[in-house]
């Protein structure tokens, strides 16, 4: 794994993401987003929680990569039956995550989190990294059957690339 890599792709996050809260108008936060029912403080926000989620991830990986693989594909399949439930629970905590994180906070939140996951990504043994466990393929477009420790890592920035363009910010109105 080149570290080096999710550590620039993870400060250029936090750059493109304070370059979007400080350049978007109060228009801007509250207009609607480009194929999502989020304005774009709330898409804002999920696309804040993908980070937020894998710092949750962790040390679940570590854990199902630990066991035999029957294990997190069992896990996998239970959250992959309870898909519509969580669409409810993904589009809900987004409309209150921005309430709470507001574009005025979010930028620290990103901050305090992408400093974990880096300090986290430093720590991890290489053999660590090679974990897998399995993924409710349901719940993401980027989540894959099996991912490695490694790929989960990297999987937010792709979340947070695939949302960015479907904000409407300013004049991509």
């Amino acid at each position: 794994m080149d570290r080096e890599l999710v550590h620039a792709e993870l400060r250029q996050t936090s750059a493109s993401f304070h370059q979007l809260l400080d350049s978007a108008t109060p228009e801007d936060l509250s207009r609607r987003s480009d194929g999502t029912r989020w304005t774009n403080e709330q898409l804002l926000y999920h696309m804040l929680f993908g980070y937020i989620v894998v710092r949750a991830l962790l040390p679940l990986v570590r854990l199902f990569g630990r066991l035999p693989p029957g294990a997190s594909r069992a896990w996998a399949g239970l959250l992959n039956a309870g898909t519509r439930p969580f669409d409810v629970i993904n589009y809900l905590g987004a409309v209150g995550g921005a309430r709470v994180y507001n574009h005025r906070r979010m930028g620290a939140k990103l901050d305090r989190t992408l400093a974990a996951l880096h300090r986290h990504l430093e720590a991890e043994p290489d053999a660590a990294l090679a974990r897998t466990m399995g993924f409710p393929t349901r719940w993401d477009p980027f989540f894959k059957d099996v991912m490695t420790l490694e790929e989960v890592y990297q999987y937010p920035t792709k979340h947070f690339d695939f949302h960015r363009a479907q904000l409407t910010l300013g004049a991509q109105v």
